[in-house]
């Protein structure tokens, strides 16, 4: 038993951490009304979380053959050490060419869990809740690096090549038509090629409970795998899966998403969906016909995922239509949280995209139009945000004890 005066250590842990006690992150105070939103705890199932400030899953495009080194140490150590209430790693792919480029992360083997196990088993002992994201890149697989491609020659193809360790003959997509003339040319899948994928989330998912994260997420945005599949830009199949019917679209999706949950009943599992392509035609013309994905085929998809079970919407948009048009601004995707939320106001929403400011960031969640924020390159801007965040909006939180000689 250590002394009254002893540096506490985190009990049954791989080595010596000091106690935090409450959680980094925690405020120091009983929650009350009074308590800002950001920093209000929020169960899903047996989980809780201790505030309101995730961090989003961000590509590091830095795995070694899909496993995680020691700059994912120390990249998400760092988030688990300054006060976030979760954070989401970025995506893993199921299968090696479901990569978006070679130095994407994967949990396709057995061998990609332990270093992912030591990440969370530092997360766990600084006593913050960690997730994945899992993922297929579809017709986006084997691309370059993004800052590859920025040094590269003007009008260099994204597409990496077998030189260059990409896979661009093993492409596959809902349908063979490519993102862009600069990226790989897609295979469209197969029915068993559909099923084996399916089998790959399935066993990436109990390569997570070894790994001991504690939720996942799927990756249903950005134009990968899944999100082809939704929209009519992408997806001009002929069979079941495709077409103008929604319910052929959604079908693959659904059925995943499905087996997922399945196969992790007990934690939570959230889904990531684009709410909107972005492209310049209506979501559905004066004559019926669905033009692109967009929000009215959104808040039906996020109530079928409600009915399988899904515990959290995380609502982004665009990936999908290369000539994009986004309005960026300050929190320009919050509107379709919102819509989602109000469809759906006992379903968890999450709100991403230029969150910046910790009052702009309260402002959502007071105001009903997410309960928890992602946040991503304001993180990798500002590390210590949550407890800027905290200052700004005058609530005492704890910092990690050998960080508390620099808090305000």
């Amino acid at each position: 038993m250590p002394g009254s005066h002893s540096n506490e250590p985190v009990p049954d842990v791989y080595q010596y951490f000091p106690l935090n006690k409450p959680d980094i992150g925690t405020v120091l105070h009983p929650e009350d009304d009074q308590t800002p939103a950001l920093f209000r705890s929020l169960t899903i199932k047996d989980v809780v979380f201790k505030n309101r400030i995730f961090v989003s899953p961000m590509c590091q495009y830095s795995s070694d053959n899909g496993h995680a080194t020691d700059w994912h140490l120390v990249h998400i150590g760092g988030f688990a050490t300054r006060g976030v209430g979760a954070i989401c790693m970025e995506a893993t792919s199921v299968v090696p060419e479901g990569r978006i480029s070679p130095e994407d992360a994967g949990l396709w083997t057995d061998t990609q869990i332990e270093p992912l196990k030591k990440i969370v088993n530092f997360s766990h002992a600084q006593g913050t809740k960690i997730g994945v994201q899992l993922a297929h890149a579809g017709r986006k697989a084997s691309t370059h690096a993004p800052w590859v491609q920025h040094r590269a020659p003007r009008g260099t193809p994204y597409t990496a090549l077998d030189d260059e360790g990409g896979w661009p003959n093993s492409v596959y997509g809902p349908s063979e038509i490519s993102f862009a003339d600069t990226y790989p040319n897609p295979q469209s899948l197969t029915e068993q090629q559909l099923l084996d994928i399916e089998a790959a989330f399935v066993a990436s998912i109990e390569r997570c409970k070894k790994a001991g994260f504690d939720f996942i997420e799927i990756h249903g945005a950005h134009g990968y795998l899944l999100h082809s599949f939704l929209s009519p830009l992408s997806n001009t199949r002929t069979d079941e899966y495709g077409g103008q019917s929604l319910e052929n679209r959604l079908r693959f999706f659904l059925r995943l998403v499905k087996r997922c949950r399945e196969a992790w009943p007990d934690k939570p599992l959230c889904v990531r969906i684009s709410a909107n392509d972005w492209a310049e035609s209506p979501e559905k013309d004066d004559h019926g016909i669905w033009k692109q994905w967009g929000l009215e085929q959104s808040t039906v998809l996020v109530g079928r995922l409600k009915e399988l079970g899904v515990d959290l919407i995380d609502c982004s948009s665009g990936g999908n239509w290369f000539h994009q048009k986004i309005p960026v601004g300050p929190g320009y995707q919050v509107p379709f949280a919102e819509a989602l939320k109000k469809a759906y106001p006992d379903l968890p929403i999450g709100a991403v995209g230029l969150i910046t400011e910790p009052h702009q960031a309260e402002s959502y969640l007071k105001n009903g139009q997410a309960d928890v924020v992602f946040l991503a390159r304001e993180l990798m801007r500002d590390p210590h945000w949550p407890l800027r965040a905290a200052h700004e909006l005058k609530v005492k939180v704890k910092a990690a004890n050998q960080y508390e000689r620099a808090c305000p």
